[in-house]
């Protein structure tokens, strides 16, 4: 019990001296969201118990699914730290197991938990005091399968015929909770299936309501989970071994075609990289074509514009994902290396997203105008604004050899990777806004707009992001090193403002997304053109003139909030000082 407790001790002593500064007002962020969600979680016990069944199956989901998508969840201590002390497989799961009980999102769990005992007081004190240990068992269950799912995807990230299926399978499973609505009017589901109530996160449900072997089940798949997680560590410190016979050497001809040829063997041969792609192509085809189930091909073909966000999402960190490599560029200012980086990223992305809008689109009949012109938008967009976000935000990275046993695990600011991927999301969807907006009410005039808007950003926050490598390559390069960001990268308006403003801005920025597009922008197409059926947009369950409203009030809460994130980091005119 020693050990245990001082790796618990370790990772309050980690948390304690690096939860600071930006880290901390993110963190403190999450933990509002968080604490939100698990009060209406426990509120859920109140309800009634299909609602609490379902709702804890979000948050198991939740667990299994989010660390695999954030680079491979909290790792404040490493297995990696520990093989010189000689302990048993076990006692080190059992050990890391206790200190992963320490952090935030371990006692936020816990509060949504508390809803079991919500339930419990409605049925006796019997079934209330059951409720605790059901609480304790099920966290124990949630951060097991956490651990677990990560150590697979892991482990199959060290091939690339397990990065891409591992893409695939995570891509299909997130665009299914996306597009949950579907497979509920697809199966008829009024209320929560029975199964719900027969998985792990709602045996504890079980136990609360009488059914005491669920209890057992649980304590028995909590022993099950740990020694399985113990024989995934003890193969974690394998490495991938990447052959180099049969490889070409690069010869390119001009030092722009040098960083091409560089970046297309980097999409090639990376298992990262291969699995973010894997991951955007499975999550776009699978959430334009699973409405097919109920008969509607509406989204089919905008499956490759969907492919060119998320894909975008994915690389928003590209140069912090290349770690100390920047100093070979900083060594060769004249390698336009943002250039040869755009010129790559279209030909990788383009080459799936153009065949495949086509394709989708040609099956359905239409819209071309529409898809025509947002291709061009956002393949544009999305390669001016991959380099200027990486170089303008970038979040440090480990250096792809000193990687930990997870690939997945390619920073350790989680949170900064998070919120780069959901700036990266908004914007590029703000880029391709234009060109759908002209070709949705005047048609064929969004298809130059579309070219002209691509274009535009492609050479515009190319150029941006160019003058930015070259004006602060340095700042950079010890950005990536120390993990700190200089004190002339770290004077912006956002690093001055108060916490209160910080959150305002987080939230604003992290949130404002949600309303503006799909409860509002895609829900006002929806009810513009008839679709206000069973649906998980609000506005389609409103009569008219009522929906449009709604769709409205949607658009114009996300722009507040994004008014409000831009209004409380601008910048503001220094005040003049009277001389003494």
């Amino acid at each position: 019990m020693a050990v245990e407790l001082t790796m618990a001790q370790m990772k309050l002593a980690v948390m304690r001296h690096s939860y600071r500064g930006q880290r901390a007002q993110t963190a403190g962020t999450g933990a509002v969201i968080g604490v939100v969600l698990a009060a209406g979680t426990a509120y859920l016990g109140y309800l009634g118990p299909d609602f609490l069944a379902a709702g804890l199956a979000v948050w198991m989901l939740g667990w299994m699914l989010g660390p695999v998508f954030m680079g491979g969840g909290d790792e404040t201590l490493r297995p990696e730290y520990f093989p010189m002390l000689g302990l048993p497989p076990r006692r080190l799961a059992a050990g890391l197991l206790t200190a992963s009980f320490v952090g935030v999102a371990p006692l936020v769990t816990l509060g949504a938990l508390a809803g079991l005992i919500v339930a419990g007081t409605r049925l006796g004190v019997v079934n209330t005091l059951v409720a605790v240990p059901a609480m304790l068992l099920q966290l124990a269950v949630f951060v097991l399968l956490s651990k677990v799912s990560v150590a697979l995807v892991g482990i199959a990230l060290r091939s690339r015929i397990g990065a891409v299926a591992a893409g695939v399978v995570n891509g299909v499973i997130l665009s299914s909770l996306g597009q949950i609505w579907v497979f509920m009017v697809a199966f008829g589901v009024a209320g929560t299936p029975r199964a719900v109530w027969f998985l792990p996160s709602g045996w504890g449900l079980l136990a609360v309501r009488g059914e005491w072997w669920a209890l057992a089940a649980l304590a028995a798949l909590v022993l099950v989970l740990l020694a399985l997680w113990a024989a995934l560590l003890g193969r974690r410190a394998g490495r991938p071994r990447v052959s180099g016979r049969g490889r070409r050497p690069i010869t390119a001809s001009t030092p722009a075609g040098a960083v091409v040829a560089k970046e297309m063997r980097t999409w090639s041969r990376d298992l990262v990289r291969n699995h973010q792609l894997a991951f955007a192509l499975a999550y776009g085809v699978w959430f334009a074509a699973s409405p097919l189930v109920i008969g509607w091909n509406g989204m089919l073909p905008y499956a490759g514009p969907i492919f060119i966000v998320m894909a975008a999402g994915m690389a928003s960190n590209l140069y912090g994902t290349d770690g100390t490599a920047l100093w070979l560029t900083m060594l060769s200012p004249g390698a336009t290396d943002v250039r040869g980086r755009q010129l790559a990223w279209i030909a990788t992305q383009g080459a799936i997203a153009v065949p495949l809008t086509v394709i989708c689109t040609a099956f359905v009949g239409g819209p071309w105008p529409l898809v025509l012109a947002l291709l061009p938008a956002l393949l544009g967009g999305a390669a001016g604004l991959v380099p200027l976000v990486s170089v303008y935000a970038l979040v440090p990275g480990t250096d792809p050899h000193k990687r930990a046993g997870n690939p997945l695990r390619t920073s350790e600011d989680d949170g900064g990777l998070t919120g780069l991927a959901y700036l990266m999301l908004a914007l590029v969807l703000v880029s391709g806004a234009p060109a759908a907006l002209v070709a949705i009410y005047f048609g064929w005039a969004g298809l130059p707009v579309g070219l002209l808007t691509g274009a535009l950003c492609y050479w515009l926050f190319g150029r941006l992001a160019e003058r930015r490598l070259l004006t602060h390559g340095p700042e950079l390069l010890d950005t990536m090193r120390t993990g700190r960001k200089a004190a002339s990268s770290r004077m912006t308006p956002y690093s001055d403002l108060p916490p209160i403003k910080k959150n305002i801005a987080g939230i604003g920025f992290g949130l404002g997304a949600i309303p503006l597009f799909p409860q509002g922008i895609v829900a006002l197409l929806f009810v513009a053109n008839g679709k206000t059926d069973s649906s998980w947009f609000l506005a389609t369950y409103m009569p008219a003139p009522w929906n449009y409203a709604v769709a409205i009030g949607f658009i114009l809460l996300g722009l507040a909030l994004y008014g409000s994130a831009l209004w409380v980091v601008r910048k503001r005119p220094e005040p003049d000082r009277i001389p003494a």
